[in-house]
């Protein structure tokens, strides 16, 4: 396939990955991809660092072949805090803004789908679960894009979402995760994780090419 790859859920040593933006994206690069974002995780603890890696994400930008794009996902928070921690990231300067989602795999507080879903700022759900057809026709409305993940255990619920996307018409997307170099993954493998989902080959394009293209020219990055 001649499509390069598009990750916008990705996280460095500054939360809990193992690598630099810079080791980061070189290895993206090197694996195909043309543009990945950086959504280290984040709570009251830590929001305000999120421009630390903007420097970083700078000179990447500014001499690779790669768009590098900041981000922030927010992780384990309260249901309640959710909004203002998405406006406070928007204003530090994220781009792409995630919410930590109800994985199966995860003990997140119940009510984390519903309460980003209902907020504007948030561009996507990560990783959902068993995301109700209610939270799924609100992300639709407020244009919030539910995760297809390839990460471990976060992965139980893609064919749930897969369905639930296809009978509400939810955007999709298909990402990683990544916080170890044996995380990314290429083109290829993105689709055929798509597919093992349950998803259509259209399906799947539309996850993995037009999807992502959309949320970055929403905020102003032209491929």
């Amino acid at each position: 396939m001649n499509y390069k790859r598009i990750d916008l859920h990705m996280h460095s040593l500054f939360s809990d990955g193992e690598l630099l933006p810079s080791e980061l994206a070189r290895r993206a690069l090197v694996l195909g991809h043309e543009a990945i974002a950086i959504t280290d995780h984040v709570d009251y603890s830590n929001i305000n660092t999120i421009p630390e890696i903007s420097a970083a994400i700078d000179d990447i930008n500014n001499n690779w072949d790669i768009t590098v794009v900041l981000g922030a996902e927010i992780t384990h928070a309260p249901v309640e805090s959710i909004p203002d921690l998405a406006y406070k990231a928007r204003e530090l300067g994220a781009k792409i803004i995630v919410v930590h989602g109800e994985t199966l795999n995860e003990p997140v507080v119940e009510g984390t789908n519903y309460a980003a879903v209902n907020c504007k700022e948030i561009d996507i759900l990560g990783h959902p679960g068993l995301i109700t057809h209610e939270e799924a026709e609100l992300a639709k409305k407020n244009d919030v894009a539910l995760e297809i993940s390839a990460r471990k255990g976060h992965c139980l619920g893609n064919g749930h979402v897969a369905n639930i996307a296809r009978e509400v018409g939810n955007d999709l997307l298909i990402d990683t995760d990544t916080h170890s170099p044996d995380n990314l993954i290429t083109f290829e493998r993105a689709f055929e994780i798509g597919l093992g989902a349950g998803m259509t080959e259209e399906e799947v394009l539309k996850a993995t090419v037009e999807n992502p293209r959309k949320i970055l020219k929403k905020h102003g990055i032209n491929l």
